[in-house]
């Protein structure tokens, strides 16, 4: 078989071929394009709180009036941007847990934050915080 006949045998197949192939190419880009899947699978924005508060969690019969200085914190977020597009700061949650904390010891705690599903967190600043104790009852300061 010369190769001018391997080129020109069946050629409305082959092209019929081609032209079905892009069809189904530009279909499937286009419904890609519609339902808004992103080309990336780390597509997304990042968002940046900033004076976000620190709550202290504590058992409940600790009834010392603990403080955390700084007392508030700067969480940097992520996520895709449908979700980032409503994402409100009082979603967002720094907490730092004091369970079982002595004064004179660990006086510095990390800080946890807690976000929303699809949402993750890239930074918190600072991520530790000096515990302050209460004096003790009777003294003043």
């Amino acid at each position: 078989m010369a190769l001018r006949d391997w080129f020109i045998k069946d050629l409305g197949w082959k092209l019929f071929s081609v032209v079905l192939a892009v069809t189904i190419w530009v279909t499937v880009y286009k419904i890609r394009e519609e339902s808004g899947s992103p080309t990336t699978p780390l597509a997304g924005d990042k968002l940046t709180y900033d004076d976000l508060p620190v709550l202290v969690v504590s058992a409940a019969s600790d009834v010392r009036n603990f403080r955390v200085t700084p007392d508030t914190v700067t969480v940097t977020v992520s996520g895709p941007p449908n979700v980032m597009a409503v994402l409100q700061a009082n979603q967002i949650r720094a907490v730092v847990d004091l369970t079982g904390i002595e004064p004179g010891k660990e006086s510095r705690r990390r800080v946890d934050v807690s976000t929303p599903p699809e949402v993750t967190l890239l930074r918190v600043k600072p991520s530790s915080v000096d515990v302050i104790f209460p004096p003790p009852s009777g003294k003043k300061p």
